[in-house]
């Protein structure tokens, strides 16, 4: 198992977020965690990474534990992240933010800039651009661009439709697509549980720190309770 992270508790000072939170990604798997404001993802994440250690449970990586170790030994061990909002260096170029993410690799540089080319064509035609020119949409192909450049083996996304038009959402839950169909497993987290199940393998459902569904997307999107709390049904 590429991510396995089992009967993890996390505090915030006192206070209980995660309560023996257990989740797993296998290698090539598109997993989707969803849930609302204050259900637990951004703390789930954080957890994962290393921001936050919690008290009791584990975090395994690739194998290795790695509940002990800091965030720059977990993205060289193939973490990536596309944090919300993106958080692009907006008066660098965009080659200049795609280079920013390849600090870890120098190797394969050259590489994983073609890769990220071939995947978004519109980021070769930009790359002397600044950042923080682009829309949304072009701003989220840089963020996404810029965490493949370390080649990672689990890219990390937190809630990549927010702040994005509809078709926008569309188009870029294609480009996750595209990226897990070229071999990288993905954790998306997400609100959006529509188009997130719609491209999952699997999905997890977090309610305040806890994980209350959990099965084969389609068999989420089929779930009356997942439809009546997450799609509006």
């Amino acid at each position: 198992m590429l991510l396995r992270v089992s009967d993890v508790d996390t505090y915030y000072g006192e206070i209980h977020i995660l309560q023996r939170l257990s989740l797993e990604v296998g290698e090539g798997e598109l997993v989707c965690l969803l849930g609302g404001n204050a259900s637990g993802k951004s703390t789930t994440l954080k957890t994962i990474l290393g921001l936050v250690r919690p008290r009791r449970g584990t975090v395994e990586l690739d194998g290795e534990d790695v509940t002990g170790r800091p965030t720059s030994y977990r993205i060289g061990r193939g973490m990536a992240i596309v944090p919300e909002n993106r958080r692009l260096f907006a008066p660098m170029t965009v080659l200049e933010n795609l280079e920013m993410g390849a600090y870890l690799r120098k190797e394969g540089y050259r590489d994983a800039l073609e890769r990220v080319f071939t995947l978004f064509p519109l980021l070769h035609e930009r790359r002397k651009q600044l950042a923080g020119t682009l829309s949304g949409g072009e701003q989220q192909m840089v963020a996404m661009g810029r965490a493949l450049m370390s080649q990672p083996k689990l890219l990390l996304m937190d809630e990549p439709s927010m702040g994005l038009a509809p078709i926008l959402v569309e188009r870029n839950f294609d480009i996750i697509r595209q990226v897990h169909e070229s071999g990288v497993a993905v954790l998306v987290v997400e609100q959006n549980a529509n188009v997130s199940l719609s491209i999952a393998d699997r999905g997890y459902v977090l309610q305040t720190g806890r994980v209350v569904l959990a099965g084969a997307a389609q068999e989420l999107l089929a779930d009356e309770a997942l439809r009546k709390a997450y799609l509006g049904r």
